[in-house]
């Protein structure tokens, strides 16, 4: 996976935006696009205290509310850091938006503030299709669309 390609891509596709769905819109589709084991990737954004609501998003149908107490997302909005999950059967308290979903990938997603907006999740149906590397070249992908300062 050619991370800097996609980094640049996202970059020159959302210069100068400023919308949040824009960006998550642009966002989710050139990521699930970049990579065969991307089965479904979109966002979950923070409507309310404790509450995640589907935003934009490429694949299937999604779970369309999420309870910070629930499932890897809200595991990644209560703590607020990636979760890597190798294996969603053995996730305690998975979420099963689709019975194909194998492997997990959920990250962060801050403002320029610092507060959670959202998390950015990739479900694969391959077992342990995720590494840090793409962790962190995805978080970093994030941290520039949406928490720096727009003009």
């Amino acid at each position: 996976m050619d991370y800097d390609a996609l980094a640049a891509r996202v970059a020159a596709l959302t210069e100068g935006e400023d919308d949040v769905v824009a960006l998550m819109a642009t966002i989710a589709c050139e990521v699930h696009h970049a990579d065969p084991r991307f089965d479904w990737t979109g966002f979950y954004r923070v409507t309310a205290p404790g509450v995640l609501k589907i935003g934009p998003y490429q694949g299937g149908h999604g779970c369309l509310v999420i309870p910070f107490s629930r499932g890897v997302c809200g595991a990644c909005a209560r703590a607020g850091e990636i979760q890597l999950v190798p294996d969603v059967d053995a996730f305690e308290g998975h979420i099963a938006c689709a019975s194909s979903t194998r492997s997990e990938l959920v990250l962060p997603v801050f403002d320029a503030a610092g507060n959670l907006i959202a998390v950015f999740d990739i479900d694969s149906d391959q077992p342990d299709a995720f590494t840090m590397r793409d962790a962190e070249a995805l978080q970093a992908i994030l941290q520039a669309s949406f928490a720096r300062k727009r003009a």
